[in-house]
């Protein structure tokens, strides 16, 4: 499978290679900042078929938590597009808002962090859900 996607300004561009690892939503209470109040579905690809083709990210990492994550957006509009975890450095965990075709989403295989989410978060019937993390 090959995905190519962005930010809103089009000055950051991107392709991933391979199959997913996962597929999911997360609403712990870090994803809704990023996304601005809602869940945050992503697809966890694999990092070695993932390049960045036109521009160049900025990055944050909160320096005050142990094993933060690290999240790259276009530092013009703002989009986010992945996150790179500690925890799981085989795979870039792409933001399923920034891909071209966001229909090969489908729908999430695992939800996780229910335990943040607010009332107005839709957990999606018959997927999988956890309050943290997956055992």
């Amino acid at each position: 499978m090959k995905l190519e996607g962005g930010c809103y300004c089009k000055e950051l561009r991107y392709e991933a290679e391979g199959e997913p690892i996962m597929k999911a939503e997360c609403h712990c209470r870090e994803c809704q900042y990023i996304t601005g109040g809602q869940a945050n579905d992503f697809m966890a690809m694999p990092a070695a078929g993932f390049r960045y083709t036109k521009g160049t990210p900025k990055s944050y990492t909160r320096a005050d938590l142990p094993h933060a994550v690290t999240r790259e957006f276009c530092g013009t509009c703002g989009t986010p597009i992945l996150t790179r975890a500690p925890a799981l450095p085989q795979a870039v965990i792409l933001k399923v808002g920034s891909l071209d075709d966001t229909s090969v989403f489908g729908q999430p295989q695992v939800i996780m962090q229910t335990a943040d989410a607010p009332s107005f978060h839709h957990i999606p019937p018959g997927v999988p859900a956890f309050e943290r993390f997956p055992g």
